[in-house]
Formats: C-alpha cells, structure tokens, sequence
C-alpha cells in the first residue's frame, strides 16, 4: 500500500489533480472518462471486427464447396456458437427469401397447371424458378442486409469521433483555466506565498493539455482504421451477395422461352 502511495506520488498526472480546484478535478475525471470510454470501445470494436471478418472467411470456403447446390448449407449447423458471421447472415436471408419465393411459385404453378399437380403418365410437376422480378426483389433484401451489418459495425463508433473532437477542447479549457489561476493567484498573495500557487496551476494547465492529447491521438488513429476496415469489409460482404445471388440465379432463374 505504502509503495502504491509513494508511485502515485510522483505521478505529475496525480500531483496536479491533487492540487487542482474542483473545476480542475472535473476536468481531470472528465478526460479519464473519455479515456476509458474511447478504449473500450475501440477494443470492441477491433475484436468484432476481426472476428467478423475470420467467420465470415471460413464460411466463404464452405460456401464455395456447396456452390453448385446454392440453397443446401445447413446453417443452424455452421454457427453453432451463435458468432459474429455477416456472410452467413446474407446467406440465411438469401436462402429463406429464395425458400418462400420457391414455394411460393411452386403453388402458383400446381394452381395454373393441375394437370401436371395430379401427376398423370408421363407428367411431372414442373420445378419451381425464380423470374427477374424474384432475383431483384432477393438483390434488394440483401442490400438492405448488408446495410445492416455495416450499421452494427459501426455502432458507437461516434464515441471515438467524439473524443477525438473533445478531449483536445478539454484539456484546452484546463489549460486556460490554470494559466487563470496561476495569474490569480500572483495578484492575490504576496511574493513569498506564490511559488506553491504559481507551481499548481502551471502543473494544472500542462497536465491536462497532455491528457486531452493522450485521449485525442489513439482515438484519431483507431477511428480512421476501424472506418477503413469496416468499409472494405462492405465492399467484400457487397461482393459476396452478389456471388451468392449469381449461384442462386444460375441454379433456379426461369428461362424465359
């Protein structure tokens, strides 16, 4: 306990909160909270990411060897752990959009044709196909999916923004609120009373400039690549829609005669 004390001690950053007046403290707490807030989410955000990223990888490949039988992935089975898989979130939209259409058509076409519903020598019930108006209406599903996921990615992603733009504003209004009663404080005491006063408030003023830098520069850097990231994670989950509905599309699309 008594080692703590002596570290924390000579901590400037705790010196100066220490010294700091109640404005001066609010201050220090606001940019630690800022600090705090700005690290979780930023971790969070890094570890979904990457974890996004390596599900969705793995299901791509699974994907790839089911390609010609689009509809066939057993998906309860895939994400057993319940993980974090974009890709797979497309492909049970896809499928269960496909799925109802199919069906959908299949009874359309038992309606219009009972002929071929009996089953008559030589008849066949004819197989369900999706029409152009079904493949954009599964196309525009998707979109709105990927959408989505892009909005989950990036969710409380404004707190990084947000420290970024603050914290340096903080530390700036405790800078200026130091130099204040550095200033203050010359005019108040004697010469021989201000060293101590003069001291804290410098101590106040570079201390927090310090720490809104701290808080501002890892939230800059991690915003720009978590936006980076998850941009180019759109464009690959945009891709993979598209090849999804392509299987789909050349697997069941009605040929028009």
């Amino acid at each position: 306990m008594s080692v703590n004390l002596i570290l924390l001690s000579g901590n400037p950053f705790f010196e100066s909160y220490s010294q700091a007046d109640i404005l001066g403290k609010m201050i220090f707490l606001g940019l630690y909270a800022l600090s705090i807030c700005s690290w979780i989410i930023l971790l969070q955000k890094i570890w979904m990411t990457h974890q996004a990223k390596k599900h969705a990888l793995r299901f791509y490949e699974s994907f790839q060897l089911q390609k010609l039988n689009p509809l066939s992935l057993d998906c309860e089975n895939i994400n057993r752990q319940k993980t974090i898989n974009p890709f797979l979130d497309l492909y049970q939209v896809l499928k269960k959009q496909c799925l109802e259409i199919l069906s959908k058509n299949r009874h359309f076409n038992k309606s219009q044709f009972p002929e071929y519903a009996e089953g008559g020598p030589g008849q066949k019930i004819p197989v369900s196909s999706l029409s152009l108006s079904d493949i954009d209406f599964v196309a525009s599903h998707l979109s709105t999916q990927v959408a989505h996921q892009v909005k989950h990615l990036e969710k409380n992603l404004y707190i990084l923004s947000t420290t970024v733009s603050l914290a340096p504003f903080l530390g700036l209004l405790g800078t200026i609120w130091g130099i204040l009663i550095t200033f203050s404080e010359l005019q108040a005491q004697t010469a021989g009373s201000t060293h101590h006063m003069v001291l804290g408030g410098l101590s106040l003023a570079l201390a927090t400039t310090v720490l809104g830098l701290l808080d501002a520069i890892p939230a800059l850097i991690g915003y720009n690549y978590l936006k980076h990231t998850i941009r180019d994670f759109a464009t690959e989950m945009e891709g993979f829609s598209n090849e999804i509905l392509a299987a789909v599309e050349l697997q069941y699309r009605k040929v028009e005669a």
